[in-house]
């Protein structure tokens, strides 16, 4: 059995600057490509920690809610960092977009992120 791939897009997030695709659905599970924060209007990256991490996850909820969810949806996030030191800022500014029983989730520590992003996350939605 085959299952089908679609691909999700939407105005809402940044349009992808590279060669993937901001969703792709695959049957119940929806596999969200990690978001910098970029303003989806201007395509420039917002300024500083805060502004990014909510501009992050403003861009996985437009993306969750193109691919029919939301972030209450996610099962799976993973947060990618320039520096652990806005890992706790990170965690306070999570609990304003997920509620208990929080996703499983990941964090990990990078040199740099595309744009010179503070931070980076992606997901995987159940839907």
């Amino acid at each position: 059995m085959t299952m089908t791939k679609t691909i999700i897009a939407t105005p809402s997030a940044p349009a992808a600057i590279g060669t993937y695709s901001q969703a792709v659905k695959v049957g119940n599970t929806v596999y969200l490509s990690g978001q910098i924060g970029l303003d989806p209007v201007s395509m420039q990256l917002v300024e500083g920690i805060e502004a990014q991490i909510h501009q992050v996850f403003g861009n996985l909820g437009a993306v969750a809610i193109a691919s029919g969810g939301t972030l209450a949806d996610v099962v799976k996030l993973n947060l990618f960092l320039t520096d652990l030191g806005h890992f706790a800022k990170v965690n306070e500014i999570m609990a304003q977009y997920f509620v208990q029983p929080y996703p499983a989730r990941a964090a990990v520590g990078v040199a740099s992120l595309p744009r010179a992003a503070l931070v980076e996350a992606d997901a995987v939605m159940a839907l």
